[in-house]
């Protein structure tokens, strides 16, 4: 019987300071060698994904951005695409300036992938710059007018603020755009005091990603494990047959979830995969 192990990455794959442990790293090329399907399904760019995964072989095409892409890991390939509608960006960047935010822009030209920025305006942007700098991320590109983002594809808008600078933007985004955008609104775990709205298309979700996903390989979701922490988790955890939270998940997410395993830091998602297919732990 075929099945598919998707996971999310920070907070459930991933340990506390964004590293893959050795024991999942082996555990998992342990897992593709043994010719089990296995993906992730993340919020990060596919530059960060490989930033910190590198060398595992994945087989199947990897989904990034909660869905806005999926993405073959090896060609770098966009398999499949949902961008924002350009009327859409600008009212979300004039609504930026309104509420005095700076978004930081993905965007796709046709054959690469562009992170845009104009004005820094707070830590947490320099915080997250600072990261992509020191990743060596080619995808940055300096704006002297964010506007000029919108002569590509729209990808993602990464908003980083304080709560209380970004609740009213939230708020409204919400309210007029609801049925527009898929979005998210947490803090940054690794940064706390910041938080980060996420705008993607309203197609782009990992249930989405995951279903076409299923397509391609010809299996009924009824084969699907996933594993996450977080609310953007929620949306896979609602179509799988099998939906695995770690112990450290948020309350909301466990509500949906069918077991829960341990800790993000116990490589709890590699011990349960290798002990439900392989029996080596």
């Amino acid at each position: 019987m075929s099945r598919i192990y998707i996971t999310d990455l920070d907070g459930t794959l991933l340990r506390n300071n964004a590293t893959l442990s050795r024991y999942s790293r082996e555990g998992i090329k342990q897992i593709l060698d043994n010719g089990i399907d296995f993906t992730v399904a993340s919020a990060r760019s596919l530059t960060s994904i490989k930033y910190i995964l590198s060398d595992i072989p994945f087989s199947l095409p990897v989904i990034e951005h909660n869905g806005a892409y999926i993405t073959d890991y090896k060609t770098e390939e966009h398999i499949v695409i949902n961008s924002i509608n350009k009327s859409l960006s600008e009212e979300v960047i004039e609504l930026c300036n309104k509420y005095g935010s700076s978004p930081l822009i993905s965007t796709y030209t046709g054959s690469r992938d562009k992170l845009c920025y104009a004005d820094v305006i707070n830590e947490g942007m320099e915080l997250l710059l600072n990261n992509k700098k020191r990743e060596g991320d080619k995808r940055l590109l300096k704006l002297d007018n964010i506007k000029h983002a919108l002569d590509n594809k729209i990808i993602t808008f990464t908003i980083i603020n304080k709560k209380e600078n970004l609740i009213g933007l939230y708020e409204v985004l919400k309210d007029k755009y609801g049925n527009c955008f898929s979005m998210t609104f947490e803090e940054d775990q690794y940064y706390p005091g910041w938080h980060w709205l996420v705008i993607t298309s309203e197609r782009a979700t990992k249930a989405n990603a995951i279903e076409t996903l299923l397509k391609i390989k010809g299996i009924h979701k009824s084969e699907i494990t996933v594993f996450g922490d977080s609310y953007n988790d929620i949306p896979m955890f609602k179509i799988a047959k099998n939906s695995i939270a770690v112990l450290n998940a948020k309350d909301e997410l466990k509500e949906y979830s069918t077991e829960i395993i341990g800790t993000n830091e116990d490589d709890s998602v590699v011990k349960y995969i290798l002990n439900n297919e392989i029996n080596i732990l």
